[in-house]
């Protein structure tokens, strides 16, 4: 789901808590050695959040917060900040080119840049913690995720 993210309220905070979980506390955040991303350069995406880029003049770019549950894709257009909200079940990662990584969501995509250390380690962070859920998932539901 794509969501304004600008103003507080708190019926959107509890649904995107419903959704990807809670924010990771100071301790875990520690162990993860943090839980947000670098800037990223967005490459391309899907038409519903490309409307919103196009928006702005400025260079497309994002940030990505990983939650327990999946992750947060924030970006800006105009003077809103934009969240697509992506549960780890609805995630799927495709490494593209050779500096270039797609997620997707049902309808939504978005393929960014990886450039630099930083980037790919962040990535191998994500792709942990999404393997850490479907595993938890799956021994608590005796189910396997696609």
């Amino acid at each position: 789901m794509l969501l304004n993210l600008s103003y507080k309220d708190n019926k959107l905070k509890s649904k995107i808590n419903k959704e990807v979980g809670l924010k990771f506390n100071i301790l875990e955040k520690l162990k993860l050695g943090g839980n947000g991303s670098p800037k990223l350069l967005i490459s391309d995406c899907s038409s519903n959040i490309d409307e919103l880029l196009s928006l702005n003049h400025n260079i497309k770019k994002c940030n990505i917060e990983l939650r327990k549950k999946g992750i947060i894709i924030r970006f800006r257009s105009l003077l809103e900040t934009y969240g697509l909200i992506i549960p780890y079940y609805k995630l799927k990662i495709f490494k593209g080119k050779k500096d270039e990584i797609s997620l997707y969501k049902d309808n939504f995509s978005i393929k960014l840049k990886i450039n630099g250390k930083n980037v790919k380690n962040f990535f191998e962070k994500l792709k942990n913690q999404k393997y850490i859920f479907e595993k938890n998932f799956s021994k608590k539901y005796n189910t396997r995720i696609n």
